[in-house]
This record gives C-alpha cells, structure tokens and sequence, in this order.
C-alpha cells in the first residue's frame, strides 16, 4: 500500500512536470496565489473575458497540490454548510436562487471540459446517501421531507429495495438521491485546466512560497510580486498567510483506493452510473467508483492537528486506513479481502460558520476565495466566475449571491480551537457507534458533555 506520495489521482497519471520558480521581482495586472481550481478557474474566466490581462499564479508544490488533487472527486452541487443559512439572512427566494446557481455549475463544469478537451474521468450520475441506521433513517426522512419544499431541490427518498437496485449497500433502511452532482478524477481535471490556461497565456510559477498577502503585492521567497488585483485561492493552506492563522480551520480529510475489482463484485453492487456516494453519520463517509473499476473511500482520520499544522505530502496514520476499510467491507462486503492500494489525507478549509466566501475589497485590490469544507470541487468554479466578475467590474447575478463578501470571525486561539475540534470529533464518533448498536438517535453534544463530566 502506497501512503502519501499527494494521492492516488496524482499517481494515476504521474507528477506534473516542473514548472519554473518565480525569476524575482514581477510586476502583472492580476497575480493568484495557489494553484488549485480557485486559482485556475479565475485565471480561466479571467483571460475569457479579457484575453490581453497579464495574469500570474503562484503556488508553493505544483498545480493541484492541495486539496485539487487530493479530494474524493465529487463534484456536486452542495451549499457548503447548507442553504438554510441564508433564509434567515437574505430570504427563500435568494438561498433558492443560490441552489440553482450551484446545479447549474455542474453543468458548467462539464461542458468547460468537454469544450476544451479535458478528460477528467466525468460522469453525471448524481448523489446518492444512505442510511443503515434507525437513527440514520429517521434523519434521512426527515432530509427528504425538507428537501421537498425546494423546487431547487430535485431530490428523491428511496425505500431500501429501489436504494439497493441503484447502490447495494449492507444494510440499508432507505436513501436520497438528486442528479445535480457527477464523478470526476480530481488530478486530472487540475491538470488539464492548468493546460488550458497556461495555453491562454497565465504564467504559472511553482515551487514559489507566498509568505503574505498585502495590498497589490505578494511576498514571496523569490522576490516580490505586485499587481491591480490579488486574489488568495489557498484554501486548507489559509493559515500559512501572516496574519491569517486563525481564518480558516486547515481540516484533515483522509481516502483509501481499493485495486480494480472484478466484474462479478460490480455486478453484485450495481453502482453502474457514476453515482458519489455518502451517509447519513454524523462523521460521515464519500466514496466514488472509479473509472478504472476501484472504490475511492474517504472520511475523517485525525481531523485537526495542533497549531493549524498542515501535512506535506499526504501521509497518514495507518490506522485510518484500517479504520476507513473496516467502514468499507461492512459498507460492501462482496469487496471483502480487496487490497487497499493507496492511502492519503487532504487538508480543506472551514471557516468559523462552515460558510465559504468570495470577496473583493476594491480599496486594497485583495481578494479571496474558500472556505468550502468540502464541497470545492463544485464551488471552486463558481468562485472563479464570481471573482472574474468582481474584478472586472461585472454586475451579474453571479455578484449579488449571498456568500459574495461574506464575514466571519476568527477560530478560537490554541488550545481552544484543537480541544474543541478534537473533542467534537471524538463525540460524533461515539454517537455514530451507539446508533450502529441501535439507538433509535443520539446527540453528540450531550456525547460531548460526557466526555467533560466522565460519564461512560
């Protein structure tokens, strides 16, 4: 079992060839920090809408080091931290509104690489959850029944024979499934956009650490970079950034990749469709079947390191592996004694309220965009369009959606911020194993409060 080494996607197809350091000072008309979708799908919709911008990306690996190349490949139309969010704020019609936009960047997403040639293993197939709880299920009732007051929604709730004929999960009790989401290979779409824009003239510098963002002016280990505008597309890596350790949470994400399986195990699982798949826990599970006939297999391993650390190349405690194939065998046992071929972590970002957000501030030429906790694939690309627009001076739809200059405080400073992220985990876990044993439901803050009192 390979472990680390960034991540099977990257392996797959082999490292990117090296691309040059920043030369020294440079002076261009919009320079990117991080070259990951945030920051290739700006410069894409950048040089569309204005072919003569000089625009520069500066990354500190390669292209889609981060969480690009290294996440579960579902790109799905999710509002990250949900729509409810912004009823309150902004009202139904606009969180609605948001919703569709989110479906119809999938879409996007698809006919970009479709229109230039990317081949990213895509296939719409949609998303489907599972529940093989009781707790599980009467969530996942619930869900359904909500979902249905959205016309955005498009989501369906399957007893377990019709969840079964679709994805054959053990022990399934019911399902959803909405077609607005699709498969992809997440290396492999980050590799071709960085084609596509360096063929569209962006200049991409790599091996280039960014140390602070100050107005129009990148600090860099190889020399200074000023331009009109700066956008920071650095996501899990936030809080490298002077003066930004507190922004964004780095949150670990950790996936194993089984070998190819055969034919008869896809025959007995029926997952024939380019489906992504999650559940209903409260540390939940993503999965997706390859194009090359694996099963890709993530969730949480050690969520948090101390001090907003973030990891180097991938590498994790074994034990996640072993703790995410257990998960696997019981989730599918026809799959029982695969070999797990690779195993790798990601680091994304969240933000205090688990609300991305893309922004400008004309006053000082800086602007941003993340905070997606897991839902980039998608929203990476409605970023990009949206900080196009911004930049440009635009006055779209596209400006005018609800997490456009969105605000949140900083996370708590250490010790606060592991204790609370640590301890919040470790209650999810022993919520999701007490409703495995049966519980009808379970909260894990009051799991949370006995971890405190020392109550079993």
């Amino acid at each position: 079992m390979i472990n680390g080494n960034v991540s099977h996607w990257w392996q797959q197809i082999g490292a990117p060839a090296p691309r040059p350091e920043l030369p020294g000072d440079l002076t261009c008309d919009i320079a990117i920090v991080g070259a990951g979708y945030t920051g290739l799908w700006t410069a894409y919709y950048l040089k569309k809408a204005q072919p003569n911008l000089d625009v520069v990306i500066v990354e500190q690996k390669h292209v889609g080091y981060g969480a690009s190349g290294r996440n579960g490949g579902w790109l799905t139309s999710a509002i990250t931290g949900g729509r409810e969010q912004y009823v309150a704020s902004h009202g139904k019609d606009t969180a609605e509104r948001f919703q569709r936009t989110m479906n119809e960047t999938v879409d996007e997403v698809i006919r970009v690489c479709a229109a230039e040639g990317i081949d990213a293993d895509i296939l719409k197939g949609g998303e489907f959850n599972v529940a093989y709880t009781p707790a599980q299920e009467k969530r996942i009732r619930a869900y359904a029944a909500s979902e249905a007051q959205w016309e955005s929604s498009g989501l369906r709730l399957l007893e377990a024979d019709e969840a079964k004929a679709k994805i054959n999960v053990s022990g399934t009790r019911a399902a959803v499934w909405h077609p607005n989401a699709a498969r992809v290979q997440p290396a492999k779409l980050a590799a071709g956009l960085a084609r596509v824009v360096e063929g569209m003239g962006v200049r991409i510098f790599e091996r280039t650490t960014v140390s602070e963002i100050r107005p129009r002016t990148l600090l860099t280990d190889r020399g200074t970079v000023r331009a009109e505008y700066v956008v920071r597309a650095t996501e899990g890596f936030t809080a490298q950034l002077k003066g930004l350790k507190r922004l964004w949470l780095p949150m670990n994400s950790s996936l194993i990749v089984t070998e190819p399986l055969a034919p008869a195990v896809w025959d007995e699982l029926n997952w024939n469709n380019g489906e992504v798949m999650g559940d209903l826990a409260h540390v939940y599970m993503y999965a997706q079947r390859t194009a090359d006939d694996r099963i890709a297999f993530g969730g949480r391993g050690v969520p948090y390191r101390f001090g907003s650390k973030v990891d180097n190349d991938g590498s994790t405690q074994e034990r996640t592996a072993r703790t995410l194939a257990d998960l696997l065998y019981r989730f599918f046992p026809q799959a029982d004694g695969a070999a797990i071929d690779h195993l790798w972590s990601g680091v994304l970002g969240v933000p205090r309220d688990w609300a991305a957000t893309v922004g400008l501030d004309p006053a000082t030429g800086m602007a941003w965009g993340g905070g997606y906790v897991g839902t980039g694939v998608t929203s990476t690309n409605l970023a990009g369009r949206t900080l196009s627009d911004l930049i440009l001076r635009q006055r779209t739809e596209l400006v005018d959606l609800p997490w456009v200059n969105h605000r949140v405080r900083k996370w708590e400073p250490e010790p606060l911020r592991w204790v609370a992220t640590k301890g919040l985990y470790v209650a999810y876990g022993m919520a999701d194993n007490s409703e495995y044993k049966g519980r009808q439901a379970t909260s894990p803050i009051a799991h949370m409060a006995n971890l405190i009192t020392g109550k079993p």
